[in-house]
């Protein structure tokens, strides 16, 4: 990752206020999982605190955003897109398992709740993908109410997928996002 990029990604921050804190490593192969998502200034905020410490992550995207000339952009920017028609035998987490198999390198950025608005209902599929790939989850918090972008934590799975989505939605649960009355880690 360039220099300059992650100075510009550094300066854009502090503009708006936001500070960044990263303890984790940087690990070749992680899920990063990213909460609250209650905003659509979630993906631009998340490209920036990660650009600005160097590192480098992919994301997860409606297919319906890859048009043109869109669709272009997000795949420069590491986007995947996920089909999301009803019916479809595109398994998604069959496909990311196998894609960090095969790669050395591979970081995603995932929103477990899967919607900007209020659910209690988060997708487990970044759960699995974690923990039959054998990679670790970094978790990503968006604190809107302090204006800051933390990933100070490493999660392994269990294989459990109850308990283990319990145990993350603990650690978000102090957590606001930018739109507070949007996120739920019930």
């Amino acid at each position: 990752m360039g220099k300059c990029l992650s100075s510009i990604s550094r300066m854009l921050l502090k503009t708006f206020g936001w500070e960044v804190t990263v303890t984790i490593p940087d690990y070749p192969k992680s899920i990063i999982c990213v909460a609250p998502h209650t905003s659509n200034w979630d993906f631009i905020l998340g490209e920036l605190a990660y650009t600005s410490v160097g590192r480098k992550a992919g994301f997860l995207m409606k297919d319906t955003w890859f048009f043109f000339p869109l669709g272009a952009m997000f795949r420069a920017l590491g986007g995947i897109p996920v089909p999301r028609r009803k019916g479809s035998k595109f398994s998604l987490v069959e496909y990311l398992t196998e894609k960090y198999r095969t790669s050395e390198v591979l970081n995603l950025a995932i929103t477990p709740e899967g919607t900007r608005s209020l659910t209690t209902q988060w997708h487990s599929g970044f759960l699995r993908i974690a923990h039959e790939a054998g990679v670790p989850i970094i978790l990503g918090a968006i604190d809107g109410e302090h204006r800051r972008v933390i990933l100070e934590r490493t999660f392994t799975t269990t294989g459990d997928i109850e308990a283990d989505m319990r145990a993350i939605k603990d650690y978000y649960r102090p957590f606001s996002g930018i739109r507070p009355g949007k996120f739920s880690a019930e």
